[in-house]
């Protein structure tokens, strides 16, 4: 199941590795997409709003639990790196026991505020009711989402981005059938969404359940493994709690969408379905940041720094490389972009005006992802959480605000925030990396 990552071309280390967890990530996003272009073609723009904040917030919370995942799979990758497979087996063990009371307290917290939640993010009253059902429903399976996301994270550190890819395959092509048979053939509305996303997460599962049992691993997980332990638990939640609140902060979307909520259902549609999209064309730095983190985390605990740095150049450059292009073909076809979801010519228009500013974005994102996911390898995760907040804070939210206020009647000033603020990401990004090198912590000279 596991595979080594401290050997070999660095390059060629990080396409293999990246390739399925790309695959994995665009058929996760998939699962959003599928039910907002389902959506879109047998119900109105209500439910497409409330297909859109829904799933929006059942992927900040999918997003937040694979950040936490993140202490799983260093921890698990530096145990690997450095042979030691009773610390991994311990890791396991610590992550199946918190991971568990985690999805429990989730499901039954989130259960009784759906309608605060809703009330929070000020979602247009046409969409209220199709959106309680949305959220009901996908709370519900919370402990589905979880348990995939953390068997994921276990393989991922093994140096295994392959086995995940299959299961969620599995589970995109369920609920792209569920869709249909909930939404077109029932028509249920936005629950048949839910109903659809939640029982392919279980079949996920269940399928993923089923293939550790055949498969043999060189890791023997004992009974004792599942009990905590108080300093493995503090390693994994200090990488995996900084990391959350860096990729909550990264899906800033969730705020933009209320921003957009209160300017009217036409501007929410519009703002919902260019966040999918925007979630889709970023799966390329997403799935940078996850690799940087897997890879480097198993090369610095062979004591391999060398290795860990040129993984972290590589991985930048292709980022860079891909948000150039990403950007340059949405610029020349986001009309057409917008129209595959819905028909609206004026969701259309505003959807058009977004995207044109927001995907510039993906240039300096990819970036700071890729830095944000080798300082979780180092054990710095906290360095994702400070740039995040920073530019979150002082440039987009605020700048999204100020441009809905001061621009009423487009949705392009809007866009432009994100790319700024991860500009500033950046350059926080590069100010740390300096800093860790001086201090000696990095060494970008192999060994002798």
């Amino acid at each position: 199941m596991g595979k080594n990552l401290t050997t070999g071309s660095v390059f060629r280390t990080i396409v293999t590795f990246a390739l399925p967890y790309l695959l994995s990530y665009f058929l996760q996003t998939l699962y959003g997409m599928a039910d907002l272009f389902i959506a879109g073609q047998f119900i109105g723009i209500d439910g497409i709003t409330a297909v859109a904040n829904g799933s929006q917030v059942l992927y900040m919370l999918t997003v937040v639990i694979v950040g936490l995942a993140m202490g799983a799979t260093v921890t698990i990758g530096r145990a690997v790196g450095a042979n030691r497979l009773d610390r991994a087996a311990k890791a396991i063990g610590n992550v199946i026991t918190l991971f568990a009371g985690i999805a429990l307290a989730l499901t039954v917290v989130l259960l009784l505020n759906v309608h605060n939640i809703i009330s929070l993010i000020g979602v247009p009253v046409e969409a209220v009711e199709g959106t309680a059902q949305y959220l009901t429903i996908c709370y519900i399976g919370i402990p589905f989402i979880v348990a995939y996301n953390i068997i994921s994270s276990v393989f991922r550190g093994m140096g295994d981005s392959k086995s995940p890819m299959y299961f969620i395959a599995v589970a995109c092509f369920c609920n792209i059938v569920f869709d249909y048979l909930f939404m077109g053939w029932l028509r249920l509305g936005p629950s048949g969404a839910a109903l659809g996303t939640t029982l392919a997460q279980a079949i996920s599962v269940t399928v993923t359940l089923v293939a550790i049992r055949r498969r043999r691993t060189g890791i023997r997980l004992k009974f004792g493994d599942l009990r905590p332990d108080r300093a493995m638990l503090r390693g994994i939640l200090g990488i995996g709690v900084p990391t959350a609140v860096q990729d909550g902060c990264i899906q800033i979307a969730f705020i933009i969408t209320v921003i957009a909520n209160y300017r009217g259902l036409n501007d929410a549609a519009a703002v919902g379905v260019v966040e999918k999209v925007i979630s889709a064309l970023f799966l390329v730095p997403s799935s940078m940041l996850a690799t940087v983190s897997a890879v480097s985390a198993q090369n610095i605990g062979a004591g391999r720094m060398e290795r860990a740095t040129k993984t972290l150049r590589y991985a930048t450059a292709i980022t860079v490389v891909y948000g150039i292009v990403i950007s340059i073909v949405v610029e020349l076809t986001a009309g057409s972009i917008v129209g595959l979801f819905t028909t609206d010519a004026t969701v259309i228009l505003l959807g058009t005006q977004y995207i044109r500013s927001y995907i510039v974005d993906s240039i300096f994102a990819g970036i700071h992802f890729c830095f944000s996911g080798f300082f979780a390898a180092c054990g710095r995760s906290y360095i994702g959480f400070i740039h995040n907040i920073v530019a979150i804070t002082l440039v987009r939210v605020p700048g999204a605000y100020l441009a809905s206020k001061l621009f009423p009647n487009t949705l392009f000033p809007m866009g432009v925030a994100a790319p700024a603020g991860s500009l500033l990401s950046v350059l926080i990004c590069l100010g740390f990396y300096a800093w860790l090198k001086r201090h000696g912590v990095i060494s970008e000279k192999a060994r002798a």
